[in-house]
């Protein structure tokens, strides 16, 4: 049965359809999608009508429902709107958030505790979390908020996602030096939202996330951002949170960069393996950090020393290296002095305290040592080094120039291991302490320290086990006592020596600074009364390394280095029976030296009469300097020198000689 469909549009601007079947549709009644499609009957050409029929007619029906778009009339190729309108919602409600400045301090306004605490207790409740009492203590507890505080500690404290949200209404309003988050059970999205906090306010310069178990990859990788991004953080403590295969990129990625992180603790990281090569090969670039702690992770004696000799043979910027309690045993320290011989300055602690070391591996560090010239401190303690280890470590100790503090303690050393390292005491003019302890070290091998501390003036501290050993004879006990006190004697008076002489240097600092601004301001007098000064013209001599000697053209003598000079008496001074000499070294000021000669007056007569003859080009006078230092009296009277190993007056008399030659 063909039906005729006719489709036109009504005032409304809906598509209507007319059947010319008997079937009607009033006008009152609207066009609904479900019954045009039950109505109309199957057929290809119906169908396709039908299909529009349906979708124009529901897009209609739910435009108009809605009222989102304004019915419009087709019309002289123009769109007339209808009654309809558009609507939006206030700007209250249709902003939802704001983009903070780059520099979120740049106007950052003065606020009060109380406000601060209105604004975290808001957030909180609209997390729908408690505050922190911690928290608020120590916020009530501030009272300079322009500066940085001491500390914000949530030890302990469980934070999860919403506290550490709640907690940026703190951070984005007061700067801290140290945050301290340990084992407050971080989990990937509060650590992600608390790193990316403490980024972006420049929060801390030190941060502690130790004994967090569950920060997961993007907890690492917010932190790696915090490290790249951040020029305030410069110590970062993550022990016993565990840096794996997969988070290891993130945080080596951010190590290679300079940034301004100086201390970073990895202690219990997990880092054997993989993560170490990765931090290794990064840090081989980082020219900032300073102290690396590596303990406890389980490192071996083969790839991860390697890494580490690889590492210490292209940084020279790390000055503390802590391997202590791992594996690293003596194939491992191999690879370890290899990159220390590298070290000419740059490292300055080395710990190797608990690495399973024995005196076969004592050998590559004896040979190591001569080539450092920074490492101060050396911690080999807790490893069974024994006897036979302490006497290779001998040579190589006592050939080293920079060592001060050595730590020996539990190495399985006995009283001839003791008079080993007695030879390195008395040999080290500058060792500061020695640590022994926990060690069998009886009275034999104390005598030995005791007399090597008679001959040691640099020692401080030597730590010995405070009771005495247990000896066979039983007077030996008191023996050991004995010895004991003059070991803890001698070191208080190395320490008393020590200051003092600390004290003398002080003071001789500070006399050297005042003649020199004294020197300066006599020189500048000196020069503006030269021209005055005719009658006693000035006497001056280049002063090298060896004799200065006439040119064989007759011309002037070598360059001055240090310059001699007679300074000139004022009108009116008492005569004094020697004469004064301003001896000017290169740099900054004049360092004077008073040279005091006695003569008897006729001697002193006849010096001056011969001095102006040579002054005044007078025949008769010496031609040589050497001839001219003959003194009348026989040369009874000895030369007088100057620093520089001269005779003076030889000295005097040769510059008088050119002066003579070159008046008119």
């Amino acid at each position: 049965m063909d039906i005729g469909v006719d489709l036109s549009l009504d005032e409304s601007g809906v598509l209507e359809a007319e059947s010319t079947n008997d079937r009607s549709f009033t006008d009152n009644n609207t066009l609904d999608s479900e019954s045009t499609a039950q109505d109309v009957p199957a057929g290809s050409a119906g169908e396709s009508l039908s299909d529009a029929i349906q979708t124009s007619s529901t897009e209609a029906a739910a435009t108009d429902q809605a009222g989102l778009y304004p019915s419009v009339e087709h019309g002289d190729d123009k769109l007339k709107p209808s009654g309809k309108r558009v609507t939006f919602p206030s700007d209250e409600d249709i902003i939802s958030g704001a983009v903070e400045p780059k520099d979120p301090w740049r106007h950052a306004q003065n606020v009060t505790v109380e406000e601060i605490l209105s604004f975290y207790k808001q957030a909180c409740q609209k997390l729908n979390c408690k505050p922190i009492p911690k928290v608020l203590k120590q916020m009530q507890e501030m009272k300079d908020l322009t500066q940085r505080n001491e500390c914000l500690d949530l030890k302990g404290e469980k934070l999860d996602y919403k506290a550490c949200e709640s907690l940026e209404e703190i951070l984005k309003r007061v700067q801290f030096k140290v945050i301290d988050l340990e084992q407050t059970n971080l989990d990937e999205d509060g650590a992600s939202a608390l790193f990316d906090m403490i980024e972006y306010y420049e929060s801390a310069t030190h941060l502690n996330i130790s004994f967090n178990k569950h920060i997961g990859t993007r907890g690492w990788q917010a932190a790696a951002h915090m490290m790249r991004k951040t020029s305030s953080l410069q110590y970062l403590d993550a022990r016993n949170t565990p840096l794996l295969d997969h988070s290891a990129p993130f945080v080596a990625r951010a190590l290679r960069i300079s940034g301004s992180l100086a201390v970073l603790h990895l202690e219990n990281a997990g880092l054997s393996g993989r993560p170490l090569m990765l931090l290794a090969t990064a840090l081989k670039m980082n020219m900032n950090l300073r102290e690396l702690y590596l303990a406890d992770n389980k490192l071996n004696g083969l790839q991860d020393s390697a890494q580490l000799g690889n590492l210490l043979k292209f940084n020279y910027n790390i000055q503390i290296l802590d391997l202590r309690n791992n594996h690293i045993l003596d194939s491992g320290l191999a690879y370890v002095c290899e990159g220390l011989k590298e070290q000419r300055k740059g490292l300055v602690t080395l710990v190797l305290w608990n690495n399973q070391l024995t005196h076969n591996g004592m050998g590559y560090l004896a040979a190591a040592l001569p080539c450092t010239q920074s490492l101060e401190t050396l911690n080999l303690g807790h490893n069974s080094l024994g006897n036979e280890g302490v006497h290779k470590l001998k040579d190589g100790l006592i050939t080293n120039r920079s060592v001060l503090r050595l730590g020996l303690a539990s190495i399985k050393l006995c009283c001839e291991g003791a008079v080993a390292v007695a030879e390195f005491i008395a040999e080290s003019p500058r060792l500061l302490r020695l640590d022994l302890r926990e060690n069998e070290i009886k009275t034999g091998g104390l005598m030995a320290l005791s007399l090597a501390l008679k001959v040691n003036t640099s020692l401080l501290r030597l730590d010995l086990d405070r009771e005495p050993k247990k000896e066979t004879v039983k007077s030996f006990i008191e023996t050991q006592r004995a010895l004991l006190a003059e070991i803890q004697n001698g070191c208080k008076r190395n320490f008393i020596l020590a200051k003092e002489k600390e004290e003398t240097e002080q003071k001789m600092r500070q006399s050297a600074s005042m003649a020199e601004i004294a020197t300066e301001d006599g020189t500048r007098e000196e020069e503006e009364e030269e021209p005055l000064a005719e009658e006693k013209p000035l006497l001056s001599a280049s002063c090298t390394s060896s004799l200065p000697s006439a040119s064989p053209a007759g011309g002037p003598s070598a360059i001055s280095v240090i310059t001699v000079t007679e300074s000139t008496v004022p009108p009116g001074t008492p005569p004094s029976p020697g004469r004064c000499i301003s001896v000017s070294s290169p740099g900054r000021g004049h360092k004077i030296f008073m040279v005091t000669r006695v003569e008897s007056p006729p001697e002193q007569q006849q010096q001056q009469q011969q001095q102006l003859q040579i002054q005044r080009g007078l025949p008769g006078a010496p031609s040589h300097g050497k001839e001219a230092s003959k003194k009348p009296g026989g040369g009874n009277t000895p030369p007088t020198h100057v620093s520089c190993g001269l005779d003076l007056e030889e000295l005097l008399l040769e510059a008088s000689l050119e002066t003579g030659r070159g008046a008119p």
